[in-house]
C-alpha cells in the first residue's frame, strides 16, 4: 500500500463549477508539492448507484435550461437543516455501501466536498464506519448558499467570500471552522501574463477591435442567441468570442446564421483564461466559477441572468462592488455596453477589479488543506456496551412499599385520588414523603 498522503475531492456535476472547483484546487497542489499527494475527484452523487440520485447531472442540465421553476421550487423546499437530514438519512440508507466503497478504493487522508449535497453523506459514513480521515468541505457559491453548506460535522469550512463567511456564521458554524478565502480559479488564469494583443494574437483574431466575450455555462443555456444578434446588430464593427459550451444546437444555430468575420463561435473550450484576456468585457449568466474567473482576469462583467436562487446573490455581488452591469433581457445589453466603453466609467471599473477579489484562491485553499494532512484525524468514538440484563433475577422481586401502593388498584374515590398523585410524584423521579408512606398504611 503507497504512503503516499490522498485527498478525495467529491463532487457531482451539477453544472460545471464544483469540477471545476476541484480542478483548479489539485493543480494548485500539483503545483507546491508535485506528486508528493495524490488527488482523486469523484462525481459521488453518481456513485450512489441510486435512480435518479446517480442521473443527478443530467437532471440539472434540463432543470437549468427548461424547468428552471422547478429547479427553485426543489431549491427552496430542501433549504432547511432537519430536511437535509431526513433527505440525506433516506439516501444515506440505501447508498451507503456504495459510499464506504469508494473511500475504502481511494483511502483518503482528506476528504473535500466541493458540493453541498454531498457533505452528509460523507458525515454519516465516517461516523457509522468509524473512519479515520479528516473532513472539510469548499464552499462554490458566493453569498445565497444553501443550508446544506452549514455541516457541523466538518473540521474545516472554506468560503469564497466575506458574504458566505457571515451567513454560515449566522447557521452556526463556529469561528475555528470557518477560513475566508478567494474562490478556487485554476492557476493558469492567474498564472497567464501575456497582453491582449498576445492573446488575441494566439486566437488568430482582429487586433484593434473592442472585443467582447459571450460565455453561458458549461451547460450552453440561456438566451445566448438573441445576445448575440443584439450586440452584432448595435455593433457591427465590435469583435465578438462566443462560446456555447456543450450546447451543439446552438453552435451549430449561430454558425448557420452567416454573421461577419468578426464574430467568432466557439464550442465547449479549455484554453478560456486566453478567450478572457483576448476581450475588453465579459458577458455571462451569474454562475460562481465563470464570473470569479472573469474578475480574477480583471475584466468588467455584465451578468445576463441567474440560473437558479443561489446565483441570484452572485448579481447583487456585481452591483454592489460596482464590477459591471445587470441585464436580464437581451435589450438592455446594448446600453449596458454603451455605457462601460465611457472612458471614464471604464478606467473606474477597472481600477476597482484591481483588489476586488483574490486571485490566488486556489492556491489559498491548497496551502490550507496541505496543513490539514499534518493534522490528526478526530478521534472515533466507541459505540457505548450495555450490558445485558438477566430479568429472570427480578421475577419475584418484592416492590418497595411506595412502589407496590402506586401499581395496585385503588379500593375508594379518595385513595384514587391519593394514589393518582404518587404516580405522578413516581414519574418524575421524585421520593414519595414517609408522611404519604404512613398515611397509605
Amino acid at each position: 500500500m503507497s504512503n503516499t498522503p490522498s485527498i478525495l475531492f467529491a463532487i457531482s456535476d451539477t453544472g460545471g463549477g464544483h469540477r471545476s472547483g476541484a480542478t483548479a484546487i489539485c493543480a494548485a497542489i500539483e503545483e507546491l508539492v508535485g506528486s508528493d499527494v495524490e488527488c482523486h475527484i469523484v462525481d459521488l452523487l453518481i456513485s450512489t448507484g441510486l435512480p435518479l440520485v446517480q442521473n443527478a447531472p443530467d437532471i440539472y442540465d434540463h432543470l437549468s435550461t427548461d424547468w428552471l421553476m422547478i429547479y427553485n421550487t426543489l431549491f427552496q423546499m430542501t433549504n432547511g437543516r432537519r430536511r437535509m437530514d431526513l433527505l440525506t438519512r433516506l439516501v444515506y440508507f440505501q447508498a451507503h455501501r456504495n459510499i464506504v466503497r469508494v473511500l475504502d478504493e481511494t483511502r483518503p487522508s482528506l476528504v473535500v466536498s466541493v458540493h453541498p449535497l454531498i457533505n452528509r453523506l460523507i458525515g454519516n459514513a465516517r461516523r457509522t464506519y468509524r473512519l479515520s480521515f479528516r473532513f472539510a468541505t469548499v464552499v462554490t457559491d458566493l453569498v445565497t448558499l444553501h443550508s446544506a453548506w452549514a455541516d457541523p460535522a466538518v473540521e474545516l469550512c472554506i468560503v469564497p467570500t466575506e458574504e458566505a463567511y457571515q451567513l454560515q456564521r449566522k447557521r452556526n458554524l463556529s469561528e475555528d471552522k470557518l477560513v475566508h478565502t478567494g474562490f478556487p480559479v485554476h492557476p493558469k488564469f492567474t498564472n497567464y501574463a501575456a497582453s491582449k494583443h498576445k492573446a488575441r494574437n494566439t486566437l488568430g483574431i482582429q487586433n484593434t477591435p473592442f472585443t467582447i466575450l459571450l460565455t453561458s455555462g458549461g451547460v450552453g443555456s440561456g438566451n445566448m442567441r438573441d445576445l448575440v444578434q443584439e450586440i452584432h446588430q448595435a455593433y457591427p464593427t465590435h469583435q465578438l468570442l462566443v462560446v456555447t459550451g456543450k450546447n451543439t444546437e446552438l453552435r451549430e444555430e449561430l454558425e448557420n446564421m452567416n454573421l461577419s468575420s468578426l464574430v467568432h463561435v466557439y464550442g465547449f473550450v479549455d484554453h478560456m483564461e486566453v478567450l478572457m484576456a483576448a476581450s475588453d468585457i465579459v458577458v455571462t449568466k451569474a454562475g460562481p466559477g465563470t464570473l470569479m474567473e472573469t474578475l480574477a482576469m480583471r475584466r468588467p462583467v455584465i451578468v445576463t441572468e441567474a440560473v437558479g436562487i443561489q446565483e441570484q446573490g452572485n448579481i447583487d455581488f456585481v452591483l454592489n462592488h460596482e464590477l459591471g452591469a445587470f441585464c436580464p433581457t437581451p435589450e438592455r445589453i446594448v446600453p449596458a455596453i454603451a455605457d462601460l466603453m465611457e472612458p471614464d466609467v471604464y478606467e473606474a471599473t477597472m481600477d476597482r477589479l484591481a483588489d476586488a477579489v483574490p486571485r490566488d484562491g486556489a492556491i489559498q485553499i491548497a496551502h490550507i488543506l496541505l496543513d490539514q494532512l499534518h493534522l490528526d484525524p478526530p478521534s472515533r468514538r466507541r459505540r457505548l456496551r450495555i450490558p445485558k440484563v438477566d430479568l429472570r433475577r427480578f421475577r419475584n422481586a418484592r416492590l418497595p412499599l411506595s412502589a407496590r401502593h402506586i401499581f395496585q388498584r385503588p379500593r375508594n374515590p379518595k385513595q384514587f385520588l391519593r394514589l393518582s398523585n404518587m404516580r405522578r410524584i413516581w414519574r418524575r423521579g421524585e421520593r414519595v414523603s414517609a408522611t404519604d408512606k404512613e398515611h397509605d398504611r
